[in-house]
């Protein structure tokens, strides 16, 4: 389940040998688990470790790189400068990791959002669908990517030693097996009715559909979630990991101040597409996914 690096630098170089066995644990559905890569707070930064910076309504704070901006933060002029200094710095640090590790990937990753969750997870109130303590593998309902990987990179920063407890669950391929008769087909029209109405940001492919059902399916089985075997993982604070949410099952079940950075992969960037989700699907379902 987890492929140790021994890495402490950001800016740390990897030989072509490392990284070969960094993509295969990553797109094998391994995590890369950096135990002694800390991500190290300014003083000033140190006082963003409150829940007290989010907005009304807000789980987290995002950061949008193209942008420059936040969003789910209180308008405070000197906290917010602060912020989203912390968030960019952790964003570029993050990309710099991915693009030194996976120089494969190299021209083909492409900058998403970072995120800053500092309130606790465990005993959150929220719907069944939002429930990260549920085994799921990501899909969003409003963001198609169109068969991209999702490659994210966690870091525990919790400032009082608590740890980011998660389960991962089993391998994508039986995920797929176990739901795929739950897998239905879209309503005629029904995709690009969303689209048109702004309710996604983008065309809804057949591959978003199915993934965004596997996703949901997941969560709402209940007799799913206790029966299937998982891991237990402990990420103590100034540890960093990094895994493809689409394909891994994972929950975050409980801990507090985490940041988190998204990239996207093309699958045909990949070292074997045949382990992409969009492959997957595609053979289990016996069609084509990314539908024009």
């Amino acid at each position: 389940m987890l492929y140790t690096l021994a890495n402490s630098s950001w800016l740390d170089t990897f030989s072509p040998q490392a990284q070969k066995s960094a993509i295969d644990a990553l797109e094998g559905g391994q995590v890369i688990y950096l135990p002694q890569l800390a991500f190290e707070f300014s003083a000033a930064e140190k006082e963003l470790l409150t829940p007290r910076i989010l907005g009304e309504g807000s789980k987290n704070i995002s950061y949008n790189p193209t942008r420059k901006t936040l969003k789910g933060v209180i308008n405070l002029e000197k906290d917010t400068h602060c912020l989203k200094k912390m968030m960019a710095r952790y964003s570029s640090v993050s990309d710099n990791l991915l693009n030194a590790l996976f120089s494969r990937y190299a021209g083909s990753l492409m900058k998403g959002r970072t995120s800053f969750r500092p309130i606790e997870i465990a005993g959150r109130a929220t719907s069944l669908l939002k429930d990260d303590t549920r085994l799921h593998v990501d899909a969003f309902p409003a963001t198609p990517n169109h068969g991209k990987r999702i490659i994210r990179v966690f870091t525990n920063v919790n400032p009082v030693g608590k740890g980011r407890i998660w389960h991962l669950g089993e391998p994508f391929e039986q995920v797929v097996e176990q739901f795929l008769p739950l897998l239905r087909k879209p309503l005629a029209g029904m995709r690009r009715l969303l689209f048109w109405c702004k309710v996604t940001k983008t065309y809804r492919t057949l591959y978003d559909h199915y993934m965004l059902m596997l996703h949901d399916e997941m969560k709402k089985d209940a007799f799913y979630q206790r029966r299937v075997k998982k891991t237990v993982v402990d990420f103590q604070p100034g540890t960093t990991w990094i895994v493809m949410t689409d394909s891994v099952s994972h929950a975050a079940l409980s801990g507090q101040f985490v940041l988190e950075y998204t990239s996207y992969l093309p699958p045909h960037a990949m070292a074997n597409v045949e382990q992409s989700p969009l492959f997957i699907l595609e053979q289990a379902l016996g069609q084509k996914l990314i539908d024009s």
